[in-house]
């Protein structure tokens, strides 16, 4: 399945765009998508180590399961003062 990953914050920066997409097997869960967004996109390696990564708008479990048209997310912590 084609899931399209939407970027934010330092995430958009590092890669240059707001959105990358990547083709995962049916039933893939939440975490295999961090490691192979990890894997196809290295700039993103340290920003997805303290990412918080949601589901159709909610923040999801690393074992969350994946369908197919499913609006993902990383949300980098944000800093600030």
């Amino acid at each position: 399945m084609k899931l399209h990953v939407q970027l934010f914050a330092v995430a958009k920066e590092r890669l240059g765009t707001s959105q990358v997409a990547v083709e995962l097997p049916e039933g893939a869960s939440l975490g295999q998508l961090r490691a192979a967004l990890a894997e196809f996109y290295p700039p993103l390696r340290e920003v997805l180590r303290h990412a918080r990564l949601a589901v159709n708008n909610e923040y999801a479990a690393e074992s969350t399961p994946l369908a197919a048209g499913a609006e993902v997310a990383i949300i980098p912590p944000v800093s600030g003062g």
